[in-house]
């Protein structure tokens, strides 16, 4: 059993850091930012409300006691952090080099996926939905907009012998054959 484990299976310990909480949260931001220079080693940010400063501080008692955010949820924030969608589960399987063909009012749209995020036109953008948006003028899912939707639906699109495939809503899908599933 590990540390946290223990930890959050001791009331004691829980009661403890329940309490040190609440004496936080009982600060004036004088105090909170005092509290945030000893812990964190540096000075508080200037757009950290003395909240989220409760909040940080809150956390990082809890992290250390009962260990911090597992792989799967880092990754997510990473994503949301890079501009990227949470479900970036199905996009990040696509490899550099993939492009996204997809035709809307007529006009042939083609992404291709690159280290950096996503190449339309002459612009590298964070997000498919960034592309869907200036593609359509409104808001769109870019997943979805680009037939990545995961679900039922993708479950059914077929990939072909070339490596090419559809979306969920009959985007065609390609990859140079080194980069398609088995």
């Amino acid at each position: 059993m590990e540390d946290w484990q223990r930890n959050a299976a001791n009331p004691d310990v829980v009661a403890t850091i329940a309490v040190e909480i609440e004496r936080i949260r009982s600060l004036d931001s004088g105090e909170v930012r005092a509290l945030w220079r000893k812990t964190f080693k540096r000075d508080v940010p200037k757009a950290l409300t003395r909240d989220l400063q409760v909040r940080m501080l809150a956390w990082n008692i809890q992290e250390q006691a009962f260990g911090g955010h597992d792989r799967a949820t880092q990754s997510i924030l990473k994503n949301y952090a890079r501009g990227r969608p949470a479900n970036a589960r199905m996009i990040r399987r696509l490899m550099p080099g993939t492009e996204l063909v997809r035709e809307y009012q007529g006009e042939r749209h083609t992404v291709t996926i690159v280290a950096e995020g996503y190449r339309w036109r002459d612009g590298v953008y964070p997000s498919l939905s960034a592309i869907a948006r200036a593609i359509t003028g409104s808001a769109w899912n870019g997943p979805r907009f680009f037939g990545l939707r995961t679900g039922p639906e993708s479950r059914e699109s077929a990939r072909t012998p070339s490596g090419a495939g559809t979306g969920a809503n009959g985007a065609l899908l390609s990859a140079s054959p080194q980069e398609c599933p088995g």
